[in-house]
């Protein structure tokens, strides 16, 4: 299932994010903002269980959660969105998978992975600001499969209807939460309108 999170809030702060002349420092931040936002989203139906506490009026039954929460970022872009979910979930631990885009044939290629031991019985949340073609969401969802995690659900920033329609053939059974879904790749694997090469944005590079 994808879901789009509409939200004034986040598309407050992606449109100041889409803007050529926002510099590193509010990208990073606003970045941070809206993973917080849609973290909120994103862990709507986490499992709970029941406990008994003592408040200091009366005894009662109230929930927590019950399951691990681990976030795998696919380094370097994903790294951006794991502050603002921490923030929100601050016991989530963290996995990393390392892919790069070949530029000619676009296909990903791992270079390094490395995930705490309780995929299996965890929510796994893969963190990619971009959803282009897909591949590298694609890749990061299947090494995370091998590796035992069923509960798994994939989280952008944006996407292409391209790299949507190619995540959702490849991994029907995983959700796709976006902030927002865009028109088109370009010629050279870019979302327009986009808002850029967001590993570069988020970390001042060229």
């Amino acid at each position: 299932m994808v879901t789009v999170l509409n939200h004034p809030l986040i598309t407050h702060k992606l449109t100041y994010m889409r803007m050529e002349e926002t510099g590193h420092k509010d990208f990073r931040e606003n970045l941070d903002e809206i993973a917080s936002l849609m973290a909120y989203e994103v862990c709507r139906d986490l499992p709970m269980k029941d406990i008994t506490i003592k408040t200091p009026m009366a005894e009662c039954v109230t929930q927590v959660l019950d399951t691990e929460v681990i976030l795998v970022p696919i380094l370097r872009a994903g790294m951006g969105l794991v502050n603002g979910i921490l923030d929100l979930v601050p016991t989530a631990k963290v996995g990393f998978i390392g892919l790069y885009r070949d530029e000619e044939t676009l296909e990903p290629h791992e270079y390094f992975a490395k995930f705490p031991k309780e995929l299996e019985d965890s929510v796994v949340l893969v963190l990619d600001p971009m959803l282009a073609t897909g591949g590298s969401a694609i890749a990061a969802v299947n090494m995370v499969k091998k590796r035992g995690a069923k509960n798994i659900r994939m989280v952008c920033l944006v996407g292409a209807p391209e790299g949507v329609a190619a995540f959702e053939k490849a991994h029907p059974d995983v959700d796709l939460y976006l902030a927002a879904l865009d028109d088109h790749l370009n010629d050279i694997g870019y979302i327009v309108p986009g808002l850029g090469d967001a590993g570069d944005r988020i970390y001042g590079t060229k």
